[in-house]
């Protein structure tokens, strides 16, 4: 008799902005979801929200957070997150954010400094969480 074999699910939510090429929101594949990467994309407009860094920052947070939710968990679910800064002196800015946003044990994270990001914003993040099945 075969194993029963996992089944890659896509996690969709309105709450989060739609993605804007060919891949999905999210991945689940059993109790482990892949969420790509976020910018700060307004859902319900489609506008960016970037009048400042700290606003990028949140609204980044915010869309995290939403498809975390559509996949049965929160941002204390995830493992672990990669930030991309386009302005790695905004690093502090970004701690500040997470240490309102998230609670100990604090996910595994990397952040880096690229040249540039989708639609000129200033940071993205993506993470890889888990949720009972």
């Amino acid at each position: 008799m075969m194993p029963k074999q996992k089944m890659k699910k896509p996690i969709f939510t309105n709450k989060a902005p739609a993605a804007i090429g060919p891949y999905s929101q999210a991945i689940q594949w059993g109790d482990v979801v892949f969420i790509s990467g976020q910018i700060p994309l307004i859902p319900s407009t489609g506008e960016l929200n970037n009048q400042t860094f700290n606003d990028q920052a949140t609204q980044v947070i915010d869309n995290l957070e939403a498809i975390c939710n559509e996949a049965g968990g929160d941002l204390d679910h995830i493992l672990k997150l990669t930030i991309f800064l386009t302005d790695l002196s905004k690093f502090d800015q970004v701690n500040a954010i997470m240490m309102k946003r998230f609670s100990e044990p604090f996910p595994a994270r990397a952040t880096l400094e690229i040249s540039k990001l989708p639609k000129g914003v200033d940071i993205e993040m993506d993470a890889i969480l888990s949720i009972q099945v």
